[in-house]
């Protein structure tokens, strides 16, 4: 792929993923996600090196991004909601602090895991560790003893996260990972304005009147600017021939991936009681055996899924000629198609009945222009890869800068449209 289209194709995929996410939350939805981003951009990338640890990397990037799926802004969305300012301000920038959370730890550690070589190895455990004490020490200092909260009274775990990243930005800049650093800014960048502006997305459509998923679109924005700014800090620099594949860390992050996240949430989101109400909706008389049958499809679903998986690893992860033409497509479309299977049983769409909405109609015009996308450059030999003049501490202020005058700029377009939408919180 050329780089313009790489950097599409791997925008568009994790916005897909991230707004299929919704259906799931939490941690696991959001690694689940961010492994999708780390496929996209080593299918896109087309490097024969990061293909031979495709689960590895994704594994990386799931562990990354999903970290953030800790944190608590569901109130900080309702400050954006209201009439002032200020207030409005408060909840879009904040969007913009937990998106770039969220971005810079999935960057940096799919960073970490791109740079990592034969001659620099990264000690995981000692970064894990320094991670752990450094989101501690920040949650204990700016919330515990500072009381400088987010989005109180709910969690304030984003101090955590902004721990955990001062230490990976630590350990990073001190080991000589710059790529990976790279990675991980333009990722929180990206991640943090996609955030704060598909708030005011959400906002602008909310007062249109028209009936759709508004909330979607806003994920759909935090995963598409994540996912530009991820694939950005990757196709624009120079990397060194990467760490040689381990053939039992693949196959454990194969598992990990392909069967261990989604039965993790499998088991999170198949709650009988949702499909009770589903039945309820649908008029079915039989709740239980409706909920039992929706179950038993997903797991049928994912030992379905996985076995295909498994011989597509098994057949092509160690044929170096396959590696970029069959490998990572495959694995990358498999899992998308998973992710969106997965999502469309949750919600019940394939029951008599039960029409599918407009975004879950978007996410299969999505997937289609993905294909059409990798299709059309299948044989595309040149190189994405073109490095960009060196970042310098304007450069990055001046980013910053705009990126909080557009979202400055969206507030006051947004308190002029409406009066109060419902769901809006005051912090000040």
């Amino acid at each position: 792929m050329k780089r313009k289209t790489a950097l599409f194709f791997v925008a568009l995929a994790f916005g897909l993923a991230w707004a299929i996410r919704g259906h799931f939350g939490h941690e696991y939805g959001a690694a689940w996600a961010g492994a999708i981003a780390g496929l996209a951009v080593v299918a896109a990338a087309r490097r024969r090196d990061w293909a031979s640890r495709l689960t590895v990397l994704a594994t990386l990037a799931g562990i990354g991004w999903g970290v953030g799926g800790m944190m608590s802004y569901g109130i900080v969305v309702g400050y954006g909601r209201g009439v002032e300012f200020g207030n409005v301000f408060y909840g879009l920038s904040m969007l913009g602090v937990v998106g770039a959370l969220y971005g810079f730890i999935g960057g940096g550690l799919f960073g970490l895991g791109l740079e990592s070589t034969d001659e620099q190895k990264p000690e995981w455990a000692s970064l894990l560790a320094e991670m752990i004490a450094g989101g501690l020490l920040a949650w204990w200092v700016i919330i515990a003893q500072f009381g400088w909260k987010m989005t109180p009274p709910r969690s304030e775990l984003w101090a955590a996260c902004l721990g955990a990243s001062v230490a990976l930005a630590w350990f990073l800049q001190r080991n000589g990972y710059t790529n990976a650093l790279r990675v991980a800014g333009y990722a929180a960048l990206g991640a943090g304005f996609g955030f704060g502006f598909g708030n005011f997305l959400q906002t602008v459509g909310t007062v249109s009147g028209f009936d759709f998923n508004w909330w979607n679109v806003m994920e759909f924005s935090l995963g598409s600017f994540g996912g530009l700014g991820m694939a950005y800090g990757v196709l624009t620099r120079e990397w060194s021939q990467s760490v040689a594949p381990s053939r039992t860390a693949n196959w454990m992050a194969f598992f990990f991936l392909l069967l261990g996240l989604p039965l993790i949430n499998v088991f999170q989101a198949m709650k009988v009681e949702k499909f009770l109400q589903a039945a309820e909706r649908l008029g079915i008389e039989n709740g239980s055996a409706f909920a039992n049958l929706q179950i038993n499809i997903t797991y049928l679903v994912t030992a379905l899924f996985f076995a295909v998986a498994l011989l597509v690893h098994t057949r092509y992860s160690s044929r170096p000629d396959k590696l970029n033409a069959s490998y990572s497509p495959i694995i990358f479309f498999l899992y998308v198609l998973f992710y969106l299977a997965f999502s469309h049983i949750i919600e019940s769409v394939f029951v008599r009945g039960q029409a599918f909405q407009l975004n879950q109609v978007l996410y299969w015009l999505v997937l289609i222009v993905l294909f059409l996308l990798w299709f059309s450059n299948r044989r595309e030999k040149s190189h994405p890869f073109v490095v960009t003049s060196p970042e310098s501490g304007v450069r990055w202020v001046f980013l910053i800068g705009l990126a909080l005058s557009i979202l400055a700029m969206c507030t006051l377009i947004s308190i002029t449209i409406h009066k109060g939408l419902p769901g809006y919180h005051e912090r000040f």
